[in-house]
């Protein structure tokens, strides 16, 4: 052995702290680093044993020489192994850096102990021993160096070579601990099911899934909230991955009418003490099936009607409904013309079960008509049912008045502008009865419909002026249906009837309008001119013209609006030039809408545009050139410029 290197001398001799490198039978002398060692300014490396992962040893910062360790190695080559020993621990993942693991050189019972530090340490390929785990070579004591996560490594493998050059081969374990909650793939489902689905019909959902092992993984699923009237029920099963998978079942009936949509909130617990838990909601939309057929609000219509109504008028209007929705909900009505009506008098909207009359009518020739009328809904097995519905003719005098009607817009036609006051004309009125003068001096005309807009005014009750009686908003209703009746008073009195829709036109009363004042975008500072930056659009009440609403941006140098334009067809903003976040960061855009109208109305709102930076400035020096001088007795460290 080489004399610098025996313990007590020089080397080991200055730190009492450290043990004396151990004394190894003299097999050669050591001249310098045998074969298969090289020798560096750092340390010795062994080259080839037991893997890549051999760690240098060093001789900088170390009390032992690196003499010692060079005879350790030699140790290592020269005496090949005759024993291989077996070291386990385990430790819990997330314990805090620097928690003893244990010391390799302890003693398992009923086990031979392993030979006492100092220790080679040796890696297994691919283990992190190094960088998780701290171990102390001459102590054999095991730290961690890292939180450990069980879900990311499980167990660390090395090999400890102690001088006497067996094989320790180490294994640390990392236990399980709870610290992963059941996770949802996504935190909300949606799925339907018909409202005829039956009991016990199961359907298949995401499972909850737990990193953590054994009672630490998903044990458990509960409906939290939702469920009305326990309408579903949850099952499990745990299959070879693992994995507890879920299941929804129909627990009752469902019935869409009385509740169409469930909002389930379901938990997954693990098994931990205390537990962890994780939520996902299930949206059940129940899809509608034709389970229910029409109802009329009565089961038998009764009505009267003139001989002498014209084709057209309406009689009476039926009414069924369908609590089902969609094309299981539309209703179509008809008559039943096997059963009624054969002779086709009346008929029927199949839409609004309006019955109006379809041929003239006589009262001499029939008085009564019973219609059987049938109403059936639109689903792919449709369901139907029927009302009676009873018409009596009533006998008029056949010489009844006439009326003529002529309205006074500019084309004849029955409308008037929104804009007509109280007082203004719509039509004139007259009315012509073949009866004796006396008679004809007598008819009455009444207006019905209308909601009280229009009435009418005569002056000799023989011409009649239909007028407007309250302002109009056609916005409000467009279209008014009035019905002019004519009697007289004869024995038994004679009544005509003139029924008309009366058009409201449209005036330019209704500024464009946007849903808000304040408009929000972003573009970015290096964008080219004519990016989209926004796009906006009003709305306007009105109709033709009136509501073409055209797009403009008021010029506020100020805010810089003049960085962008805008489609006066669209309303899409762009980007005119380039905008400079710098200059100003949100500049703002007044946008103007103005219709078409004679005069034109408009409206505003602003966008506040918010440009984003980007890194077009390189930073610049306060001084372009910095001239110092130092002494050159100046202590290391001391400052000698401060440049900005």
């Amino acid at each position: 052995m080489c004399e610098q290197c025996r313990p007590g001398e020089e080397g080991d001799a200055g730190d009492p702290s450290r043990p004396a490198a151990p004394v190894l039978p003299r097999r050669r002398d050591v001249a310098k680093p045998p074969q298969g060692l090289t020798e560096g300014r750092a340390g010795v490396r062994v080259a080839g044993v037991a893997g890549s992962g051999a760690r240098t040893v060093s001789a900088r910062g170390r009390t032992q020489p690196w003499m010692a360790m060079l005879l350790l190695v030699l140790a290592v080559l020269l005496h090949p192994a005759t024993c291989e020993y077996m070291r386990e621990f385990e430790v819990s993942e997330g314990v805090a850096i620097g928690t003893n693991i244990g010391f390799i050189g302890d003693n398992n019972p009923g086990q031979p102990p392993p030979p006492p530090p100092p220790y080679l340490i040796v890696p297994v390929t691919g283990s992190p021993v190094d960088s998780d785990l701290r171990i102390e070579d001459d102590t054999g004591e095991i730290k961690t160096n890292v939180v450990l996560d069980r879900e990311l490594r499980s167990s660390y493998s090395l090999m400890a070579i102690p001088q006497s050059g067996e094989n320790i081969r180490v294994l640390i374990k990392v236990k399980d601990e709870n610290d992963n909650a059941p996770t949802f793939p996504s935190t909300v489902m949606n799925i339907d099911f018909p409202e005829n689905t039956p009991r016990d019909v199961k359907r298949t959902l995401a499972p909850a899934r737990d990193k953590d092992l054994g009672i630490f993984n998903t044990q458990r699923y509960r409906i939290v909230s939702g469920n009305v009237n326990n309408a579903f029920r949850l099952s499990s099963h745990r299959e070879r991955d693992s994995v507890l998978y879920l299941d929804l079942q129909i627990n009752g009936f469902l019935d869409r009418e009385t509740t169409a949509f469930y909002s389930l909130l379901i938990e997954a617990w693990d098994g931990g003490s205390p537990p962890m838990k994780g939520s996902m909601t299930v949206n059940i939309t129940i899809q509608d099936v034709n389970d229910n057929q029409p109802i009329f609000n009565q089961s038998r219509y009764f009505a009267t009607v003139p001989e002498n109504a014209t084709i057209g008028t309406s009689v009476l209007q039926v009414l069924a409904t369908d609590t089902d929705a969609g094309d299981n909900g539309k209703i179509t009505y008809s008559i039943n013309r096997r059963q009624s009506d054969r002779e086709n008098m009346f008929q029927i909207d199949p839409k609004s079960g309006i019955i109006s009359v379809n041929r003239p009518l006589d009262f001499e020739t029939k008085e009564v008509h019973e219609l059987l009328v049938v109403a059936r809904d639109n689903g792919d097995q449709p369901l139907e049912t029927t009302a009676f519905v009873s018409i009596r003719v009533i006998d008029v005098n056949d010489n009844q008045p006439t009326i003529n009607l002529i309205f006074l817009s500019d084309d004849a036609t029955p409308k008037i502008s929104e804009d007509a006051q109280p007082g203004e004309f719509v039509a004139r009125i007259s009315v012509n009865d073949p009866d004796s003068k006396e008679e004809y001096a007598n008819v009455s005309v009444t207006l019905e419909g209308g909601e009280g807009h229009f009435n009418l005014t005569t002056q000799d009750s023989i011409i009649y002026l239909m007028v407007v009686s309250r302002p109009l908003d056609r916005e409000l209703k467009p279209n008014y249906t009035l019905v002019v009746f004519a009697t007289d008073m004869g024995n038994p009195p004679l009544h005509a009837s003139r029924k008309f829709d009366l058009q409201v036109t449209d005036m330019n009363d209704n500024a464009p309008e946007f849903d808000k004042t304040i408009y929000q975008a972003n573009v970015l500072e290096v964008a080219d001119p004519g990016t989209s930056v926004f796009q906006l659009s009003a709305v306007d009440r009105d109709e033709g013209n009136n509501s073409v609403i055209t797009y403009s941006i008021r010029d506020t140098p100020e805010t810089h609006s003049d960085w962008f334009k805008i489609d006066s067809r669209t309303g899409l903003i762009t980007t005119r030039t380039h905008v400079d976040c710098e200059t100003e960061p949100v500049p703002q855009i007044t946008v103007i809408a103005t219709d078409s109208g004679s005069p034109a109305l408009s409206s505003s709102a602003t966008v506040k545009v918010t440009i984003r930076d980007v890194n077009d400035n390189e930073p610049i020096f306060d001084q372009s050139f910095y001239n110092v001088s130092v002494h050159e007795s100046e202590a290391v460290a001391t400052c000698i410029l401060k440049v900005s």
